[in-house]
């Protein structure tokens, strides 16, 4: 959602705050601002707009201080304005909060607050924070006691960090239901909503759990409980294993175009993860009266591609529910099992999903990317996937990572209950090992093919991406990615829908994308040239991601990308990474901000 940072040293944090947030911009750029506590008051500068464009309005690099916060903004509660960008203030400005997620009673506080003669001068619910603070903090003469104080009057959902230059060498930091983790260096720590804030300084990490709070200084960390009587809390770090040149651009123009390209590794760590996890999550889908997979938007689609896996090798449904659809639809009980799935483990409606499951007595499970994330804690198991930091807001290669997570899963517990022969399954997990040598060639060789085609197409205002059995989710995804960056108005289908309707859309105008399985698919590969001929019969034109050498496909097809022949258990990833290419280099041609689309943030921590 948006990008918390804070850090406290003995020397000056600017430079290193201003980095810090400048990691996390992928997390909200609509606004930004940094507060350093500065000669008993604390001083904020912030403004409209992405890290550097606020640095040259507001001489952010100027600032001066050993204490500060800071955050990157993307809107829930108020316009983009000035004054409605973080941090918020006190009247006296010796209280400073940044804040992620959303108060469900600020206007209630708001009200109070408000009847005491505070003026508020921003729209949002985070303002209600600083102010109450220092209320309470008249009434206690305690900036602990005020900084508590005002959470147990918080209803929702937060993770918020707090400066006070009634007290300049401290931050304090507290969490419900969003993310927020503590980075320990030598003299100087942290406090972020994502490890990738501190990276480039210490890899020593403490997550914070919901209805805990922090006490962070230059030299340590106290960790309480929030309730009463707010015991101490003693948690031994992690040391993660991501590096920060990991999350860096790498000579890559775009975050987007460096995580397709790092596909090949993410196979190779997909493949990576412990067999014992696979099978043991195989043997609960088995165990199991009726098993969930859960995600939304791109995981919703991983999910959708999921249930093909589990249906051709397990000969299991399991059906795929979007999460923030779950709770009005599934009906989990005692006997049953909910896998999720999340890029950052921190997907509000996700947990809601999790949460509804496990008060149904249902056992719960996870694949996510994130170490020490929200569900990788709250799931009974969890598969981590290992793909690394993903830094663009659209996801790739932790998309991928959770296909070949899936399909793992359901070979396994297919040879758990007999369903797949040895040889089979060694065929498989051959191709499958085989992949990330195939992608990095394919990547290679393919790409001036795909960014001549982008360049040649990218100006059709209307597009429909299509595909049949388990290409169809991976036409819904590729859909999903162009949408995302091209900002082109872009419809997922089955293939089999176009003579229900969606032929009358068909013109000169309205560009077709089908995702043609291999000719060994035989029935599918047919089925999928039938609809192709009958939007060619309607004028309409047609891409076609297609096998080399697929003569039948190409004698339809106006364009055609020819990918190498493949195991048909593994070639729908392959159509996904061309998919993703080609979304790139369209975005690229129409000049969109391909790392951070408009009015998209990377992880939806509200609902």
């Amino acid at each position: 959602m948006c990008g918390i940072s804070a850090v406290v040293a003995h020397q000056d944090i600017v430079a290193t705050l201003y980095e810090s947030i400048r990691n996390l911009e992928y997390r909200g750029y609509d606004s930004c601002g940094i507060g350093v506590v500065q000669n008993g008051q604390v001083v904020v500068r912030k403004n409209t707009g992405g890290v550097e464009e606020v640095n040259q309005k507001e001489h952010l690099t100027a600032m001066e201080g050993l204490t500060g916060i800071a955050h990157t903004r993307w809107a829930t509660h108020g316009r983009v304005t000035q004054a409605n960008a973080h941090p918020h203030l006190s009247e006296d400005a010796r209280f400073s909060v940044v804040h992620n997620g959303i108060i469900d009673n600020y206007r209630e506080l708001r009200a109070e607050i408000a009847a005491q003669g505070v003026a508020f001068l921003s729209e949002t619910d985070t303002e209600v924070l600083p102010h109450l603070m220092a209320l309470t903090y008249e009434r206690t003469g305690s900036v602990e006691e005020a900084f508590v104080g005002a959470l147990e009057r918080v209803q929702g959902t937060y993770a918020l960090a707090m400066v006070s230059a009634l007290e300049p060498g401290r931050i304090y930091c507290g969490k419900v239901g969003s993310p927020l983790v503590i980075g320990l260096g030598q003299g100087r720590n942290f406090v972020a909503s994502d490890i990738n804030a501190f990276l480039p300084f210490t890899r020593e990490a403490v997550v914070l759990q919901d209805g805990e709070y922090g006490v962070v200084t230059a030299d340590g960390l106290r960790l309480h409980r929030l309730a009463p009587p707010r015991p101490a809390i003693t948690r031994a770090p992690m040391h993660i294993e991501w590096d920060a040149e990991t999350s860096r651009k790498g000579g890559y123009s775009h975050y987007m175009l460096k995580e397709i390209f790092d596909q090949p590794q993410t196979v190779l760590n997909a493949l990576g993860s412990p067999q014992e996890d696979i099978e043991t999550l195989a043997a609960s889908v088995g165990a199991a009266r009726q098993t969930y997979l859960m995600g939304v938007g791109t995981t919703f689609y991983v999910a959708m591609l999921g249930q093909y896996f589990f249906s051709r090798w397990a000969r299991r449904y399991l059906p795929a529910v979007s999460s923030d659809e779950f709770t009005h639809l599934a009906v989990p009980g005692p006997e049953d099992l909910l896998i999720s799935i999340s890029q950052s483990g921190e997907t509000y409606d996700t947990r809601q999903g999790v949460k509804y499951a496990q008060e149904r007595g249902a056992r719960t499970a996870s694949i996510v990317n994130v170490v020490g994330s929200s569900l990788s804690m709250m799931t009974d198991q969890v598969i981590l996937q290992g793909s690394g930091p993903e830094i663009c807001v659209v996801s790739t290669k932790a998309a991928l990572a959770q296909m070949v997570i899936l399909l793992r899963v359901a070979l396994a517990l297919g040879r758990q209950e007999g369903h797949v022969a040895q040889a089979a399954h060694g065929r498989v997990m051959a191709a499958l090992e085989a992949l990330p040598a195939t992608v990095e060639t394919t990547l290679n060789e393919l790409s001036g093919f795909v960014r001549n085609l982008a360049n040649r197409t990218a100006e059709y205002p209307n597009w429909l991406m299509m595909g049949r059995g388990p290409y169809y989710p991976i036409a819904m995804e590729a859909a999903l990615k162009l949408k995302e960056v091209s900002y082109l108005h872009v419809e997922g289908l089955p293939a089999g829908f176009l003579k229900h309707g969606t032929l009358a859309m068909v013109d000169e105008h309205m560009m077709s994308l089908f995702l043609v399985p291999t000719p060994a698919e035989g029935e599918l590969h047919q089925q999928t040239l039938s609809a192709i001929e009958e939007v060619k019969a309607r004028g309409g034109p047609v891409i076609g991601f297609c096998c080399a050498g697929d003569a039948r496909a190409l004698a339809l097809l106006d364009h055609a990308i020819e990918m190498p022949q493949l195991d048909p258990a593994v070639a729908p990833f392959m159509s996904l990474i061309v998919a993703q290419l080609f979304s790139y280099f369209v975005a690229l041609k129409l000049g969109r901000s391909i790392d951070k689309p408009r009015n998209l943030a990377k992880s939806v921590t509200v609902g």
